[in-house]
């Protein structure tokens, strides 16, 4: 019986970690995808996959059978407000941060995107202590400074601010701060920000039909377009269905999978410059992840849930 219980919690350990680097694999390939419809502007690929996405969510949520728990949160988000309109605001926020994804890979920022998603984490620990009063350790104190001093050096040494790195971690770690607050399944958390930001995609779309100014038509980049949906879900899911399997810890290692796969497609596959102040840069942050990581060790080491 109990060594029932043991193999069929390797299984399902085995399971979480096959999710989720599937998704942080996908996460990883998104700017082949986006190339692929690079003649369509930015704007309008989002505004489609909102759109798209939302279409996604609620035929999954209905081949899942998670009607009843979509109902059930809608009812208990009506209830409470707050909860309501942190989830109306995340997603929004989440929409920037896929705008600016899909604006720098299709303009040749790639690299800048995937410094962005390396330094998410530890602009996650600086919100939760600005707005969750949580106090730094040691190693993350360093790791923030070690950060610091990556952005700073490549505003002061490559010229650049590195804005959309930027925009992107923060609009991440704000996303993240507020789901914290709602208290509802990551499916229909989902699905609910793509409701709720579906009518300013609809907008946007119907505005350039009347202008006459959109990209979509009968070409390869729309063929490819109506996939966005399920691109934006299916990782999302994979993630889902790893974190329930899986300890946050080995949660927080696996995330860096997607930014290396970003960070070697930006030098090897889209041939970005990448010289040597660049390459400093990445050596700060780097160098604040591996600190970040053994925070986050010696947390699960004493027994506290790492953030």
């Amino acid at each position: 019986m109990l060594g029932g219980l043991v193999m069929n919690s390797n299984i399902e350990f085995k399971k979480g970690v096959l999710f989720a680097l599937g998704a942080h694999l996908l996460w990883g390939i998104l700017p082949i995808y986006w190339r692929l419809i690079g003649n369509i502007s930015a704007f309008e690929i989002l505004a489609y996959r909102i759109i798209l996405s939302m279409i996604f969510m609620i035929i999954m949520i209905y081949i899942l059978k998670q009607s009843t728990s979509f109902k059930r949160d809608l009812t208990h988000l009506f209830a409470t407000p707050i909860q309501l309109i942190a989830i109306i605001v995340a997603g929004y926020v989440i929409t920037l941060n896929w705008g600016t994804f899909i604006w720098a890979v299709s303009n040749g920022h790639v690299l800048q995107t995937s410094l962005g998603y390396y330094i998410n984490p530890l602009v996650s620990i600086l919100l939760a202590f600005i707005f969750l009063k949580e106090r730094f350790n040691k190693f993350e104190s360093l790791a923030i400074v070690f950060a610091a001093i990556g952005v700073l050096y490549m505003t002061i040494r490559v010229g650049e601010f590195p804005m959309i790195s930027l925009m992107l971690a923060f609009s991440f770690g704000i996303y993240g701060l507020l789901k914290k607050l709602v208290r509802v399944d990551a499916m229909t958390g989902i699905a609910i920000e793509c409701i709720v930001t579906a009518p300013a995609g609809l907008i946007y779309i119907i505005y350039l039909w009347q202008i006459h100014h959109t990209s979509v038509g009968i070409n390869m980049a729309s063929f490819w377009l109506l996939f966005s949906g399920a691109v934006t879900a299916v990782p999302l899911i994979l993630f889902s269905a790893g974190a329930r399997r899986i300890p946050l810890s080995l949660t927080g290692f696996i995330q860096y999978v997607s930014p290396t796969i970003i960070f070697l497609l930006g030098i090897f596959v889209f041939k970005e410059p990448f010289d040597i102040h660049q390459f400093i840069t990445f050596i700060f942050i780097w160098i604040g992840i591996a600190l970040y990581s053994i925070s986050q060790y010696v947390k699960m080491k004493r027994n506290v849930r790492p953030e």
